[in-house]
């Protein structure tokens, strides 16, 4: 029998935020952070909550108006008036994406039904978490404009799998929100402020390493990729110090606060009375109406 090997030489991958298996590990460590009364259901649907906390990132090619919710260019809003800016979302809505899910998510605990609380509490996991990823509030969002190509998948992806076992996920009680808009704008803030040195050391690294020595093929499978070699990641890893640890620990914390933020302003409803888990695979029916909230979006803010 004859066995084929694909060989990938610098096939450009699509930017997917943290990546499939950051976000995945986001969601399932959030519920370590709720209170007694919310623990127990979102246990109940792990599985559910972590596999499908990629939802969105599959829809953001195919839906109209989804990739915007995904991240936010600063220098764009810094520039000018962010509510302007908001009703045409070229640059990016991740901050009003999170108050629009966190809202409907309130109205699902109002209303119990576990369904759409699963789903909702799913996707809003996933816009809370690319909120911490520094390349996604910035254009140069993959360092296209400083010859930097590949830096995103490179932080946001290569980095957690080679290091995540090393992380410390212990980050606390989720906390109730008050306001949460100005929570999501104080988070894109921040994590835009650690750009520059996102940048900045990979080409440090970058000086160090002749291109033999920062790229390497790794097998998956069947398939030989070309990765940034560990030797070259591990000198990133630790020339950030900690940076990629703390956003992952930072999203943990506000998945699980925005997720409880929902419940409270529900009235905190009892939800051992709930239907309890649902089947993954019936979660694609679940809310086709999600795809056409782009055009109230701006109504969020608190």
């Amino acid at each position: 029998m004859i066995r084929y090997v694909l060989v990938l030489l610098l096939i450009p991958t699509p930017v997917w935020s943290w990546g499939f298996f950051a976000h995945k590990q986001i969601n399932r460590y959030a519920i370590t952070t709720l209170p007694p009364g919310m623990f127990a259901f979102y246990k109940k649907n792990l599985v559910f909550l972590t596999e499908k906390s990629v939802n969105p990132d599959k829809r953001r090619y195919r839906v109209l108006g989804e990739a915007a919710k995904h991240f936010i260019d600063m220098e764009a809003y810094l520039s000018t008036d962010p509510a302007v800016l908001a009703k045409k979302p070229t640059h990016g809505i991740v901050p009003w994406a999170i108050v629009k899910v966190q809202k409907q998510l309130t109205q699902a605990f109002v209303a119990k039904n576990s369904a759409r609380i699963l789903k909702l509490s799913a996707d809003l996991g996933h816009y809370v978490a690319d909120a911490h990823v520094p390349l996604h509030t910035t254009q140069n969002y993959n360092g296209q404009l400083t010859g930097q190509e590949g830096i995103h998948a490179l932080w946001e992806t290569r980095l957690p799998l080679l290091f995540f076992e090393s992380y410390n996920f212990f980050v606390g009680p989720a906390c109730y929100i008050e306001h949460p808009f100005a929570h999501g704008w104080s988070i894109v803030t921040h994590t835009y402020s650690l750009v520059e040195k996102v940048l900045r050391v990979e080409k440090e690294i970058s000086a160090q390493y002749p291109a033999l020595l920062k790229y390497s093929f790794e097998q998956n499978g069947c398939v030989l990729q070309k990765q940034y070699s560990r030797a070259f990641s591990t000198s990133y890893h630790e020339k950030l110090q900690g940076q990629v640890e703390a956003c992952f620990q930072k999203s943990i914390l506000a998945v699980g606060s925005f997720w409880l933020t929902a419940w409270v302003n529900a009235g905190s409803p009892n939800l051992d009375e709930l239907d309890g888990s649902i089947p993954i695979q019936k979660e694609e029916n679940l809310s086709q109406n999600q795809t056409k909230e782009l055009d109230d979006i701006r109504d969020c803010p608190d």
